[in-house]
C-alpha cells in the first residue's frame, strides 16, 4: 500500500492506495509551526480512522507547495511508516510534456493534477484546482501542459472582504438561496459563489476561443463540490484527482 501526501498552502491532502484502489482521502490542515511527530500523529489518526495497517505502507509520496515543511512532512511519513518517501520534483519522471517558458516553475501539484488528467480523461483539457489559489491548467489536444491561470482564491477573497470592512460578517462557502441577496449574509453568500462559477464560466470560454476548440473541464479542490454545481458548463468534479496522479507518478518512478 502507498501513503500518498500532497502539501497545499491550506490543506494537506493524504490517503492510501492499494494497487489502482484509492482507499482513503482526507484533508488535515497545513500547519507550517508543527513537528514531524505532530504530523504524524495527524497521519496515524487517518489511517486509523480508516483501518489501515501501518505495517501494510511500503511505499510513499509526497508533492509539495510549501517548501518549508516538506522535510518535516517526510520526516513525520518516515517516522510513522519506516518508509522513505518520494518527493516530486526535478529528476522525478511524470511522464508530462510541459511547454511553458520556464517548466521549473510549475507547481508539483499542477504536475500532479496534469499526469491524472491526461490518463483519464481525453484531450484537450483545463483542469481547476480551488486551493488558496484558484489554478486552471490547458492541456492541448497532444497532451501537453501549454499554460494556465492563477487566481486570488474564494477563501483568500473572503477573508480579505472580512477583515477590510467593519461590518460586513465571514459567511459559509454554500448556495445562497437565490441570486438577488435580500440580507446581508446572502448578499454575501451570492456574491462569493456566483462570481466564483462566473469567473470559471467566463474563464473557460476564453481559453477555448483562443484553443478553437471544445475542451474537457475537470475540477477539484477543497471549494471545488460548492462552487461546480453553479457553473453553466459542464464540468467534471474529480476530488481525488490529486492522489491519482500521486499513484501514477509513484508507480513511473519505481
Amino acid at each position: 500500500m502507498i501513503l500518498a501526501v500532497d502539501i497545499g498552502n491550506t490543506n494537506i491532502v493524504l490517503g492510501c492506495i492499494e494497487g489502482e484502489t484509492i482507499v482513503f482521502r482526507e484533508r488535515i490542515y497545513t500547519n507550517q509551526l508543527a513537528t514531524d511527530l505532530e504530523y504524524a500523529a495527524n497521519f496515524k489518526t487517518a489511517t486509523d480512522m480508516h483501518g489501515v495497517s501501518l505495517e501494510s505502507i511500503d511505499g510513499a509520496v509526497i508533492s509539495s507547495v510549501v517548501p518549508t515543511i516538506t522535510a518535516v512532512c517526510a520526516a513525520a511519513v518516515k517516522k510513522l511508516t519506516g518508509v522513505r518517501p518520494m518527493i516530486v520534483g526535478p529528476g522525478i519522471k511524470t511522464g508530462l510534456s510541459i511547454v511553458i517558458d520556464n517548466p521549473a516553475q510549475l507547481g508539483s501539484d499542477l504536475v500532479v493534477d496534469a499526469v491524472a488528467g491526461i490518463s483519464e480523461y481525453p484531450a484537450p483539457m483545463i483542469i481547476i484546482d480551488m486551493g488558496t489559489a484558484t489554478t486552471l491548467s490547458v492541456i492541448d489536444k497532444d497532451k501537453r501542459y501549454i499554460g494556465g491561470q492563477i487566481m486570488t482564491g474564494m477563501a483568500v477573497s473572503a477573508d480579505a472582504l472580512v477583515s477590510r470592512t467593519a461590518q460586513l460578517p465571514k459567511v459559509a462557502f454554500e448556495k445562497p438561496r437565490k441570486v438577488i441577496g435580500t440580507n446581508t449574509v446572502d448578499c454575501i453568500k451570492s456574491g462569493m459563489m456566483y462570481s466564483g462559477a462566473c469567473a470559471l464560466d467566463g474563464m473557460i470560454e476564453r481559453i477555448e476561443e483562443e484553443l478553437g476548440e471544445k475542451c474537457t473541464v475537470i475540477a477539484t479542490g477543497g471549494l471545488a463540490g460548492s462552487v461546480v454545481p453553479l457553473c453553466k458548463r459542464d464540468i467534471i468534479l474529480d476530488d481525488d484527482l490529486l492522489i491519482k496522479g500521486l499513484m501514477k507518478i509513484y508507480y513511473k518512478n519505481k
